[in-house]
């Protein structure tokens, strides 16, 4: 804020060089306040962001992590056009989808494997390892002997197409894009760097190989490395896990800077007055001297971390610290962890961070060669272990600085508790399953000729991850050329087979005996209840072998296991239907769900299968055309009538429909029962059945 407001007011009163002037000044100021520049090392970053530029650096993964890659090699998008016709008279469909072939690398080190995989957000890859979308997926390690991508190569030649050694990347070879807006999405990758959980000891191994590393076996769930030095990166960890370093006959030594449970401390001996000048009057008469500085400012630490609970994403435990006013202190962490090891964290950093500086300086004139800076000592004039910050050898001994530290009791205690990470949403991640599959013809419903037989196809699976199929008809019923038809749509249709047996009912009343158990594909699939004047609108058909029915109650039984009642009985001109019916016959609810197939593509349906395949379909599945002539089928009587003859006989008819090629209708009176009767009889008269055309 100074730099800002003296630069302007220098350049007012002093031009362009009483404004550096200014600005200098300024800076100065703002950073006597503030503080300078902090050297920036890794940080969380946004998981979505995935980059495809020249020159941006590869992260180093270690354990189990969750981000994003660099896409460092695709082909052009790939067009696929069908054309597929919605019935006799109506319009074809053409319609475009588009596959892509690329690449992404994920680390600049070696790792174990990947898991699951998001694209914009939604499960590409679940923990099965299969792909909710088409297409297909290889993983290279990274390894120092791995071979170039067969694909790749195949693009680019051999000679154009380096292995990437020692460089993890990911091949997705015909991804389809549709569910993407036919572009590549943004990726990001559950990469599994290291087969178990990483220690801060195996991180600084891996980028200090000719480093000492001792006590720093706090484990990471993960851990990643994108930016600045190795320095920088020890920093970041070193914020929530302190580290001390040292130098000794030219190797560096690393190790915690925090007692542990197992830590022995060097015993001291006495302190040694001064017998010269000393910079202190307490040191030259007794030997030592101690200084606590007043409470800090700050009064809570924070740690922001990838929550293991949440899929990686970004949470922030707080630590216990202080009670009264103070500063709250957040540390960026690049880790995932569970929210009790990051509340742990928090918890030790908030203890560090209130406590006053307690120094004590101590002059001793013989010491062990090996406790240098970081040491862990104990002295005879006060208890509790302390750390050895600096040391100075003098002419006549050796003056040390220590600090006090935490004790490796309350240090492990801070690890126990539970800790809730908050709910999210997570992103479905359901088991691809195989398509279940029903064709059948239905009877004409009134619109149209009702000359072209109306087939349709119902397909589902067992649960929601089922995304649909594609469909082909088997002209030849013998597995020869397949024409495509179309797909199903990834609604998944109410079917099912059922698991009783539904006794035969007039046609002319509700049913309320009888009931059927149905067992529904999809245990996660529900059936509805409907009232009569709904049923009467056509609610809650179904299909049960060749019969058409209503029902009007629906039990669930548990299990996908559904018990129907109240039923209205051989509907649509299926009377002929009602039974007799048997265990584990076709049901299929008729709904919207059901696709209506171009007759003019399946030729016969009498001899024509009906095939689909789906992403969970280890081979197609193929049914024949159920009830191939059900459309053609003249409909029931309808119209009855009843009048008496002059000669006293009764005349009974009903029109009776018929269709016939050309789908010309013949409505023609049938006359049945010409019976005599006496005049003024109150008996029934007997009919003799006879049947005339008119």
């Amino acid at each position: 804020m100074a730099t800002l407001l003296l630069t302007a007011v220098g350049t007012v009163f002093g031009g362009p060089l009483g404004g550096a002037i200014g600005a200098l000044v300024g800076r100065q100021i703002d950073t006597a306040i503030i503080g300078g520049r902090r050297v920036e090392g890794p940080r969380l970053k946004d998981l979505t962001v995935q980059t495809s530029s020249y020159g941006s650096a590869l992260p180093l993964h270690f354990g189990r992590m969750r981000a994003a890659g660099s896409v460092i090699w695709a082909t052009e998008l790939a067009e696929h056009k069908d054309t597929a016709s919605s019935g006799k008279g109506r319009p074809s469909v053409t319609s475009y989808t588009y596959s892509s072939s690329f690449a992404v690398a994920v680390s600049s080190r070696p790792i174990a494997g990947i898991g699951r995989i998001w694209a914009d957000g939604n499960l590409l890859r679940g923990a099965d390892g299969a792909l909710k979308v088409g297409g297909s997926l290889r993983i290279h390690a990274g390894h120092g002997d791995q071979d170039a991508d067969p694909l790749m190569v195949q693009a680019e030649g051999a000679m154009r197409c380096p292995a990437y050694r020692g460089l993890a990347y990911v091949v997705f070879e015909d991804l389809e894009l549709a569910d993407y807006g036919n572009r590549i999405p943004s990726l990001t990758f559950e990469i599994l760097a290291d087969p178990a959980d990483t220690s801060i000891a195996a991180i600084a191994r891996a980028i200090l190989p000719e480093a000492e590393i001792t006590s720093l076996e706090h484990n990471l769930d993960g851990f990643s490395i994108d930016q600045g030095s190795a320095g920088d990166a020890l920093a970041v960890i070193g914020e929530a896990v302190p580290i001390a370093s040292s130098v000794s006959g030219g190797t560096l030594r690393l190790h915690s800077a925090e007692p542990v449970a197992s830590t022995l401390p060097v015993q001291l001996p006495g302190p040694a007055a001064a017998n010269k000048e000393s910079r202190s009057s307490e040191i030259k008469a007794s030997g030592w001297s101690r200084k606590r500085e007043p409470l800090p400012r700050v009064r809570q630490c924070g740690v922001r971390y990838y929550d293991l609970a949440r899929d990686y994403q970004p949470g922030l435990q707080r630590g216990i610290g202080r009670s009264e006013q103070g500063e709250l202190q957040v540390i960026d962490l690049p880790a995932a962890l569970t929210a009790a090891a990051a509340q742990a964290l928090a918890g030790r950093a908030s203890r560090r961070a209130a406590r006053p500086a307690d120094v004590i300086s101590y002059r001793v004139t013989e010491i062990d060669p090996a406790i240098g800076p970081g040491a862990f000592v104990s002295i005879p004039i006060a208890s509790g272990i302390w750390q050895v910050v600096q040391w100075e050898w003098q002419q006549d001994g050796v003056l040390l600085t220590l600090a006090a530290t935490t004790a490796a009791n309350a240090v492990a205690a801070s690890a126990v508790g539970a800790y809730d990470p908050g709910r999210f949403n997570a992103a479905a991640d359901l088991a691809r399953t195989p398509t279940v599959l029903s064709a059948f013809a239905l009877p004409w419903d009134g619109t149209g000729s009702g000359s072209t037989p109306a087939i349709y196809a119902a397909a589902s699976g067992a649960t929601a991850g089922w995304t649909g199929a594609a469909l082909l008809a088997d002209p030849g019923g013998d597995g020869g050329a397949l024409a495509s038809i179309g797909s199903t749509g990834r609604t998944r249709a109410r079917l099912g087979r059922t698991a009783g047996i539904l006794h035969p009912a007039s046609p002319l009343l509700i049913d309320c005996r009888s009931a059927l158990d149905v067992l529904l594909a999809g245990t996660d699939q529900v059936l509805h209840d409907a009232s009569l004047s709904q049923m009467m609108l056509g609610a809650n058909r179904a299909r049960i072998g060749n019969e058409i029915a209503q029902f009007g109650s629906a039990v669930p039984l548990g299990g996908g296991l559904w018990r129907l009642s109240n039923w209205l009985r051989g509907r649509g001109g299926t009377e002929w239907a009602i039974g007799p019916h048997v265990i584990n016959e076709p049901f299929v609810l008729i709904e919207d769900a059901l696709v209506r197939l171009d007759a003019a593509l399946i030729g016969d349906p009498a001899v024509t299968r009906i095939v689909a395949l789906g992403l969970g379909d280890a081979a197609a599945v193929s049914v024949p055309i159920a009830d191939p002539d059900a459309t053609l089928r003249p409909l029931s009587p309808v119209h009855g009538t009843a009048r008496r003859l002059s000669d006293g006989a009764i005349s009974l008819g009903w029109v009776r429909r018929r269709l016939f090629h050309a789908a010309s209708l013949e409505r023609s009176r049938c006359f049945f029962a010409r019976a005599k009767k006496t005049p003024f009889s109150r008996k029934t008269p007997k009919i003799a059945y006879s049947d005339r055309l008119n």
